[in-house]
């Protein structure tokens, strides 16, 4: 399957963003979707998940009650609507999509596919 992120810009603290993971292949309805970030000079690290079916999700505490992942297995599409965003939001934005159905992973490394990225920055 291939992946494109779409949706980052320059917003500011307290604004919002959409960004979209559109997908190709027949079979995206099957992936554990997720979304990572990677702020300039830190590693890559885990933002949300969801299930195949999207009723499963999770997502890390320091996105929690902002961040909303979803998905639209008929359009192919995975979304992480962003809310109120702070500057420490700053980063470069993947999708990702996992084979494996069952666990909602944290760990970038189980992976199996991966957009380019787009670029989400907050100023102050």
């Amino acid at each position: 399957v291939q992946l494109q992120a779409s949706g980052g810009g320059l917003v500011q603290a307290g604004g919002y963003l959409r960004l979209s993971c559109a997908a190709s292949g027949r079979t995206f309805s099957s992936y554990t979707m997720g979304w990572f970030r990677q702020a300039p000079g830190k590693e890559r690290e885990f933002v949300a998940a969801i299930s195949w079916s999207g009723g499963r999700t999770h997502y890390a505490d320091s996105v929690k009650g902002r961040f909303t992942v979803s998905r639209d297995n008929a359009k192919k599409i995975a979304y992480l609507q962003m809310n109120n965003l702070k500057p420490e939001d700053t980063a470069v934005y993947y999708c990702a999509a996992d084979e494996d159905s069952i666990h909602l992973s944290t760990r970038d490394t189980v992976y199996d596919y991966w957009g380019q990225g787009t670029k989400v920055t907050v100023s102050s």
